[in-house]
């Protein structure tokens, strides 16, 4: 059982089988979100290939906001982020979006395995194929909770898609985050400034990363 809130202290594992979900975009924003909140945060890009998260890093430095550590670190990683966790209340890690050697021994070390997924038909479906890796991870990280959260939704206020893909999800994850994130212009112009949607005017983009956020923390135990 991890500590109360006062406390804090995850190691959250943010990734899915297939590219474009949105991952460095969850990363980035969840990261500003705790450390508003007055936590010490650092992300781990993990991807070999990819730099968005750095870059990111390096535009909100020259924008002299608020700075948050950015690590590229590769290969293995189960015992950098135990020494990480060790030194920040919240350890944040983007993975490749596929299987890897990354995605499997981060979620060693994981207390979450957050899982973006677009309300697409090829993105659940590459969700639902992470359920084997869940399962054998868990043999060995009984710990671990694994959560879904619904990634770059319609705006458009007659859609199901939320309900539609929360329904067949629900059959293979226990947890589907009751937030969802939509999709919104906010979270593509922050990320090319080195921002967040926190540090814009974007109300909604804003609100549905604090309450992603502390669907986060309740998910794994906190209480405020």
């Amino acid at each position: 059982m991890k500590s109360p809130i006062g406390a804090l202290s995850m190691i959250i594992v943010i990734g899915n089988q297939k590219g474009g979900v949105g991952k460095s975009t969850l990363t980035v924003n969840l990261a500003v979100a705790w450390q508003q909140a007055g936590k010490s945060v650092v992300i781990v890009e993990a991807d070999p290939s990819v730099f968005t998260v750095s870059t990111w890093a390096d535009d909100r430095e020259e924008a002299e906001l608020p700075p948050i550590l950015t690590v590229k670190k590769t290969g293995k990683l189960k015992e950098a982020l135990r020494n990480l966790d060790e030194q920040y209340e919240v350890v944040l890690v983007d993975l490749p979006g596929k299987d890897s050697p990354e995605m499997r021994s981060a979620l060693l070390a994981a207390d979450l395995f957050l899982i973006p997924s677009q309300p697409t038909q090829a993105d659940i479906d590459a969700t639902i194929n992470l359920a084997p890796i869940v399962e054998t991870v868990g043999e060995y990280n009984e710990d671990m909770k694994t959560a879904v959260v619904i990634n770059r939704l319609t705006t458009h206020a007659r859609s199901t898609d939320m309900e539609d893909a929360t329904e067949v999800l629900a059959d293979v994850f226990e947890t589907i985050i009751p937030t969802a994130i939509h999709d919104r212009k906010a979270f593509r112009s922050s990320l090319s400034e080195g921002k967040s949607v926190l540090e814009g005017t974007d109300e909604k983009a804003a609100a549905e990363i604090k309450n992603l956020a502390d669907d986060i923390e309740k998910e794994l135990g906190y209480v405020g």
